[in-house]
């Protein structure tokens, strides 16, 4: 790239005959998505990875569903069952979550504070390109010897201390994508904090801008710490350190407990970014300012350091002490207040606002009631003695699918339809994005709402087969997965055609928005902000 962005975001030519034609457009073909150095094809890149691993994952859960569609072995072996659980976890958190946060914030945070680009523009191009191999390394253990990981998503010793060479492939795997998340959240903190434009103080920042200014930094403490696990991992596995070995004075306690300092802080990080989605959608189609503006960013901070000091609620059947398992129930049931106070914002934000009803809003909506339930059903679960008895059932199970699905997942689908006219230039098919929200909204619910039960009766999870007395709700759940999954080709139809045609969407689509990018002209100029506007 021959442009180079100097302190005030003026681009400098290196030759000037090259810089007229980069601010035409960006050259073609693939040597435009492999060299490119500008947020926005940056951003579509994370967008289109996500949602390629989102439906491979997808796929992973209805293998799982078809096998559990009745008593009985069907389908797979117990020894592939279990690689599919495990696969399917890894591949929706470090696949298809955290990318897709990901590329809403390249595409979304340049914009809305007035900046021209991201502070480190190449350094952006890498870590995307870091993604694609990471995620080949993890599909392709498959094929190894002894098939992928099969040890649960949280890959606890001693089964990944003795697992064949997929545990190999997916520790590098996620070595990679650390790597790359620890890149893109140090480009994102330094873009905020260094390039808004003029008059734009932190506490008038966009809240989506705030929500992810606060991921990055937990990305940074938490992601070396994974780092660090996986190491000593893998050194447990072929340089014969004994971290986590019982049999050479090791302790696989240990391992969840620096597992678990990454992993609680993790699902923060993959819900706050939609936290801030749904703040700059409900404000537009309520047609009113946030409620208690300033009260949701102290609530994110907050969220965000408390989710440091309560790992340990994932452990609460390991033998801790009485008094660890007291602290980490208090500590886990304190994050309710400022979740709480994020919700009756939201509700309060809508309470006679003008409100109308199109897809982005009915999936923030959708959202919220989702969610709330899910953190109920973690509240449940913060109850010591309650835990005791659900821990390793389905009813975990149907509790972080509330929070991951119907939270972040439908973040994501509700900020996709909101900023898709601004992206593409085109209106997106209104009555088939309904179509997708309500289809979603029934089939999730279908699904996963059955589970509670299921779990509260004692069905283990990660199991291939059950008991008789299992069958009917584990028939519901799977006729649920299959609507559920296939209501989400109708997401993939309506974004093609959106990006192929459509009717031309106005520089304003929603009347209610209010934050920066809804300025600038649509479809957007391949540069922006080339000269930072001031805000009053």
């Amino acid at each position: 790239m021959a442009a180079v962005h100097d302190d005030h975001g003026h681009a400098h030519g290196h030759d000037h005959g090259h810089d007229e034609h980069e601010h035409h457009g960006p050259p073609s073909g693939f040597m435009r998505w492999a060299t490119t150095t500008n947020h926005k094809d940056i951003g579509t890149m994370y967008l289109w990875f996500s949602f390629t691993m989102f439906l491979t994952g997808g796929v992973m859960a209805l293998m799982i569903r078809a096998e559990l569609f009745k008593p009985g072995m069907q389908l797979v072996e117990p020894e592939f069952f279990n690689q599919l659980t495990t696969m399917h976890g890894l591949v929706m958190v470090f696949g298809a979550i955290m990318p897709a946060f990901v590329g809403f914030a390249n595409w979304q945070v340049p914009l809305m504070i007035g900046a021209p680009d991201m502070a480190f523009a190449r350094m952006n191009n890498w870590s995307f390109w870091l993604l694609p191999p990471a995620a080949l390394l993890l599909m392709g253990s498959f094929f190894m010897p002894g098939g992928a990981p099969a040890g649960g998503w949280t890959f606890y010793p001693p089964l990944s201390v003795q697992m064949g060479m997929g545990m190999d492939m997916m520790i590098f795997a996620v070595h990679i994508l650390g790597a790359s998340s620890i890149m893109g959240s140090i480009n994102i903190i330094t873009t905020i904090i260094n390039m808004r434009a003029p008059g734009m103080s932190l506490m008038k920042m966009p809240l989506f801008v705030w929500t992810w200014l606060i991921t990055a930094y937990l990305l940074v403490l938490v992601m070396p710490v994974l780092a660090g696990t996986v190491t000593m991992l893998l050194t447990d596995r072929h340089f014969g350190t004994s971290f986590f070995n019982a049999a050479g004075g090791g302790d696989p306690i240990m391992f969840q407990h620096i597992f678990w300092f990454f992993g609680h802080p993790e699902v923060y990080i993959m819900i706050l970014p939609a936290f801030g989605i749904v703040s700059e959608i409900i404000p537009t189609f309520a047609r009113k300012p946030l409620f208690g503006y300033s009260s949701m960013v102290y609530a994110t901070a907050s969220i965000a350091i408390l989710s440091c000091i309560v790992w340990a609620h994932h452990m609460f059947t390991v033998g801790m002490p009485a008094t660890a398992q007291l602290f980490f129930m208090y500590a886990t049931m304190l994050i309710a207040i400022p979740t709480g106070v994020k919700v009756f914002n939201w509700t309060a934000t809508m309470w006679r606002g003008s409100m109308t009803f199109e897809t982005p809003m009915l999936f923030s909506i959708g959202f919220i009631f989702l969610f709330t339930i899910g953190g109920f059903s973690g509240v449940i679960c913060a109850l010591v003695p309650v835990d005791i008895q659900v821990q390793e059932t389905y009813y975990v199970i149907a509790h972080f699918h509330y929070v991951l699905v119907s939270g972040a997942l439908f973040g994501i689908f509700g900020g996709t339809y909101y900023w898709l006219p601004k992206w593409t230039g085109h209106m997106y098919d209104e009555s088939m994005g309904k179509l997708h929200f309500w289809m979603s909204f029934f089939f999730f619910n279908v699904t996963f709402f059955v589970q509670h039960f299921l779990g509260l009766a004692g069905m283990p999870r990660r199991v291939p087969d059950y008991a008789l007395q299992f069958a009917d709700f584990n028939m519901i759940s799977s006729i649920g997965a299959f609507g559920f999954g296939f209501s989400q080709l109708i997401f993939l139809y309506v974004i093609v055609k959106c990006i192929r045609g459509g009717e031309k969407a106005p520089s304003k689509p929603w009347e209610g928005s209010t934050t920066l990018e809804w300025e600038l002209p649509s479809p957007l100029p391949y540069h922006t902000w080339v000269t930072p506007p001031v805000v009053k």
